[in-house]
């Protein structure tokens, strides 16, 4: 929880929380925004808006896993380049069968920068901008994503400011970013495993692939390139690494540390597997099927129910479902959860708790 920033010293500004963890998953917008709440002080929904829309100080791009993800702006150029030519070629195919062919792609890529010389575009206008050029695309169906996606993981486009409702616009990452920070693959592979282990240790070179999409072997490469930075951990016959100077100290004993994660939150996300957090048992109840992640409510480390929110009567209702009785003492954490959630919302929240 220490190295989530979920206990411990919590941020104040948004780019060192994201830049902290190495990023946070930003497929789901606003789930991205209350990603940022428990690991950080003082901050609200207005802050994370607009450090990714006026200050620029994080943005939106496609990196780890091929997935949305929002990163420290000076990270965005290194990711992509580390990162991107491997999700490109993985995606090929699909591309082709969308008739995303790679000479239709090489006009687009080329008609781009013109097209956005003027600001942020919707995807749509997008997509029709290219087809004023001559750059036709078509625009029903799942064609469109994958040209945005496409331009994102080779360098040139990411997500720009949020439209009404949360759409998305798209723009030109240098204008947007600036040149960004300058790295080599090896010193770009290093990079990542330091941030990654930095956010998730102790962790294994095979969590770092999960999280990241590298393949293993590269994995292990980058873990093999900052060892001596590292302290080894061993848990059940397995080595785990963490930075040197981040083991945890046994806390004395004090009341239950409760925090409310969003959906897709990368404490669900960010290792292969999750048996050192959920109970087996409870496994489906945190993702049923699919890539969706419901919100949890996390005790100590582990997670101990998931939750549910709605909004009635200009109130937010958080229902909170544990999975069989909670540890003594939890109820206060909840409560003070509930409502620094309603605080990060602007909103009055209001607590129930479900029976185990």
């Amino acid at each position: 929880m220490r190295a989530q920033l979920l206990t411990g010293r919590r941020p104040r500004s948004v780019a060192e929380v994201v830049r902290g963890l190495g990023g946070l998953q930003a497929q789901d917008t606003p789930a991205s925004r209350l990603a940022v709440r428990p690991r950080s002080t003082g901050l609200d929904q207005d802050a994370v808006r607009r450090a990714c829309d006026q200050d620029r100080s994080v943005l939106r791009t496609w990196v780890m896993r091929g997935t949305l993800h929002m990163v420290a702006a000076e990270d965005a150029g290194w990711l992509v380049g580390l990162l991107g030519p491997g999700f490109l070629a993985a995606g090929r195919r699909r591309r082709l069968q969308l008739g995303l062919d790679d000479r239709l792609l090489g006009r687009a890529m080329e008609a781009l920068p013109a097209v956005l010389a003027g600001g942020p575009l919707s995807r749509a206008e997008l997509v029709r901008a290219l087809a004023a050029k001559g750059v036709k695309v078509n625009p029903e169906g799942q064609a469109p994503a994958h040209l945005v996606g496409y331009a994102a993981l080779s360098g040139l486009v990411c997500r720009g400011p949020d439209l009404d409702g949360d759409e998305a616009s798209y723009v030109l990452l240098e204008d947007w970013a600036g040149a960004g920070r300058a790295m080599g693959p090896e010193d770009a592979l290093a990079e990542l495993a330091r941030r990654y282990l930095a956010g998730h240790g102790p962790a294994a070179p095979e969590d770092l692939a999960a999280w990241s999409g590298l393949p293993v072997g590269r994995a292990r490469q980058a873990v093999d390139l900052v060892a001596g930075e590292l302290a080894e951990v061993e848990l059940d016959g397995r080595r785990l690494w963490a930075p040197k100077g981040a083991r945890a100290h046994r806390a004395p004993a004090r009341a239950p540390v409760v925090r409310l994660l969003a959906r897709f939150d990368d404490y669900l996300l960010g290792w292969r597997g999750r048996d050192l957090i959920l109970d087996p048992r409870f496994a489906s109840r945190i993702q049923a099927g699919g890539g969706w992640i419901h919100p949890a409510v996390v005790i100590d480390g582990r997670v101990a129910g998931t939750w549910r929110s709605r909004r009635a009567g200009g109130r937010l209702e958080l229902t909170v479902e544990p999975f069989g009785r909670l540890p003594a003492g939890a109820g206060p954490g909840l409560e003070a959860e509930a409502a620094d959630l309603g605080r990060f919302l602007g909103v009055e929240a209001v607590l129930c708790l479900e029976r185990g």
